[in-house]
C-alpha cells in the first residue's frame, strides 16, 4: 500500500476529504518522527511500540580487499509488533 492509499483508506474510515485525511497522516508522522529523534518510545497497547534501537561501533572487514574497516555507531528507528498485530 502506498502513502497515497493509506490516505486514500484513512478518508474513507473516518468519512472526511482526502485533504483532511492527509494533513492527519503528516502530523502523525511529523509527531513520530520528533519523538523518536528524541529518544522518546512511542507505545500503542494491542498494536505495538516505535522506538530506537543503537549499535554499538564494530570491526567489519571490507568484502573486496578483506581489509578491517571501524563502523561507527548508530542509531535506528525500530517497530515492535504488539500482542494483537502478531496474532492476526
Amino acid at each position: 500500500m502506498t502513502k497515497a492509499e493509506f490516505v486514500a483508506a484513512i478518508a474513507a474510515e473516518l468519512d472526511v476529504p482526502k485533504n483532511v485525511a492527509a494533513e492527519t497522516v503528516e502530523a502523525f508522522l511529523k509527531v513520530t518522527t520528533d519523538l523518536l529523534k528524541a529518544g522518546d518510545k512511542i507505545t500503542f497497547p494491542g498494536f505495538g511500540t516505535f522506538g530506537v534501537s543503537e549499535r554499538a561501533a564494530r570491526t567489519g572487514r571490507n568484502p573486496q580487499t578483506g581489509a578491517e574497516i571501524q563502523i561507527a555507531a548508530s542509531k535506528s528507528g525500530k517497530f515492535t509488533a504488539g500482542k494483537n498485530l502478531k496474532n492476526l
